[in-house]
Order: C-alpha cells, then structure tokens, then sequence
C-alpha cells in the first residue's frame, strides 16, 4: 500500500506542476502566486473526490491509496490537509449516499428477478434483511452502500451514519498519511523497496512461525495430561 501510494504521490506531483505552469502561461502569472493562493492544484482534489466517490459507491477503486497519497502531499506542501479531509469527507459521503439509493432503485429487483439460482439470491435477500433489523448501525459500516439500499435502510439512520462513517474514514487515513506516510516511506526509501520487501517478508514469517508453535504446543498439551 506505502508503495502504491508514493505512486500515485509522484502522479499527482506531476500533473499538479504541469496544471500550474499551464495556468501560469495562460494568465501570465508566476506559477508560484498561484499555488499559494489555491493552496495546490485543482487536480489532486478532482482526483481524490473521484476514487472516493466510486469507492463508498461500491465500485473498486484507489480510494485508500489517492487518499493516502493527498495525505503525503499535504505533508510535503503540497495540497492543503484541511482541503484534502474536507473533499474526501464530502466525496465520500455524496458516494455512499449514492450506492445508497442505486441499491434501493434497482439492487432488490434485481436479487429477486426470476433466473439463475432465484432461490438462493432471494434467501441472501431475506438474510440481509434479518441482518439489517438486528444490527442497523454495523452493518451500515461494514456493507456497501447499495447493499444497505437492497435492505431500504431509512434515510433517518442511513444518512448520518454514513457520513460519520466517511468523515472517520477520511480523517483517519489522511491524517495518518500526513503524520505518518512521510516517515515511513523515507525509511523505505532510505533501505530500498527491495530492504522493505525483505523487513516484511521476515516479519510474517515470524508471525507464522509464532502461531504455529502455538498451535503445536496446544495439540501437545492434552496428551501429556492423559494419564497412564
């Protein structure tokens, strides 16, 4: 993920510079003036409020990582961290709002339209709605919006849990990016992608390794508790 998101830091670094300079040539104006007075290039924002539209909508998409990747930016000057939370925030609300109400036009139509396995698309249809009732909040959390539109959440409980949803979403994984992406991705730099790659792959094995005498020592104990 810190990879991909210094990716696509390096992308939107690029593209913000050329917006500048072209705006710059066009209004005769030093491109420096420019960036301090919108605190940073259209580009990143437009970028950032489209993957998180298309990821609270539910569709795949580089949500985490251009969110990530503004994060950076930010702490390295070059988007503002205030903008970047608040398009995030809004984008993802406004997405989330949307996959809402495609689930609920169209999601329980389709998942009850008579073809292929009909009965067991209208058992998931009835075990989601059992879902929905019992744990509203959680599952609103955990599911795609327009599941929660298959299962016609009311607007009075979808509505603001969705957007205290996206606002810990976007301030959580921003601010974490800002604080601590830049760190990071100079530690790796510093050691190289191939010294980072090595880091991590010991540290699962470690991990493994940890778990699975765990799970011998626990195969091991109840035969030396047998008696003879």
């Amino acid at each position: 993920m810190t990879r991909l998101a210094t990716v696509y830091a390096a992308v939107f670094n690029a593209a913000a510079g050329a917006a500048l300079a072209a705006h710059a040539q066009v209004h005769h104006q030093p491109v420096h003036h420019h960036h301090h007075r919108f605190s940073g290039s259209p580009v990143g924002y437009v970028g950032l409020a489209a993957a998180s539209v298309a990821s609270w909508i539910g569709l795949p998409g580089p949500g985490e990582p251009l969110l990530i990747a503004a994060g950076i930016l930010a702490a390295k000057n070059k988007l503002d961290i205030t903008s970047v939370l608040l398009v995030a925030w809004v984008s993802a609300t406004g997405g989330g709002v949307g996959g809402w109400l495609i689930g609920m036009k169209f999601g329980r139509r389709l998942m009850s339209a008579k073809g292929p396995l009909h009965k067991l698309r209208k058992a998931a249809v009835a075990r989601g709605d059992d879902v929905f009732a019992r744990y509203t909040v959680l599952a609103i959390v955990l599911a795609p919006s327009w599941i929660a539109g298959i299962h016609h959440v009311r607007s009075s409980v979808y509505l603001p849990v969705n957007a205290i949803a996206a606002l810990a979403w976007a301030v959580g994984i921003g601010l974490g990016a800002y604080y601590v992406g830049p760190p990071v991705i100079d530690v790796v730099e510093d050691i190289g992608w191939a010294g980072g790659s090595a880091l991590l792959a010991l540290i699962v094995v470690a991990v493994v390794g940890q778990i699975l005498r765990r799970r011998r020592a626990q195969r091991r104990r109840p035969a030396a508790e047998v008696p003879d």
